[in-house]
């Protein structure tokens, strides 16, 4: 067997040629009916219908506004921090995620003041703090390290 004598086990089908002709069988208006907008090569962009308003115009519009600069953070409560952390222990996105309160993928984690906090914490500098998750945290004995 030679390369030039390979062929396809099912060979490739070949394409209809419409409008070459009333003699080849498929001339005339080649499938494409009489007169109007659809016989003529151009035909209509896609969704046009004919001049009634189309489905893309009919839909509603989705309002609001997106704000392009929000950062997502994942929020926890300080009644969270009570009930996983001992007194004086470190608190940093690391520990929480070894913790598994916050997910992997999650790396802002924001701090918020639902609950009470009876333990002095070490609050890193990697988690955003609410002002007043600040103050209770301050307030039982805790510290916040301020470098970033």
């Amino acid at each position: 067997m030679k390369l030039h004598e390979l062929s396809p086990k099912i060979p490739k089908k070949d394409r209809i040629r419409k409008g070459q002709g009333n003699a080849s069988g498929k001339g005339t208006y080649a499938g494409r009916g009489c007169k109007g907008q659809g016989q003529h090569a151009g035909g209509v962009r896609p969704g046009f219908e004919g001049g009634q308003t189309p489905l893309l115009g009919r839909m509603p519009k989705k309002r609001g506004f997106k704000n392009p600069n929000r950062i997502e953070a994942q929020v926890l409560n300080l009644s969270v921090l009570e009930e996983h952390f001992k007194d004086g222990e470190k608190v940093c996105v690391k520990c929480l995620q070894d913790k598994k309160l916050i997910s992997k993928n999650e790396t802002k984690v924001k701090i918020l003041a639902e609950g009470a906090l009876t333990k002095k914490l070490e609050i890193g500098s990697d988690l955003l703090l609410s002002a007043t998750a600040k103050a209770a945290i301050e307030k039982a004995g805790g510290t916040i390290s301020e470098e970033k």
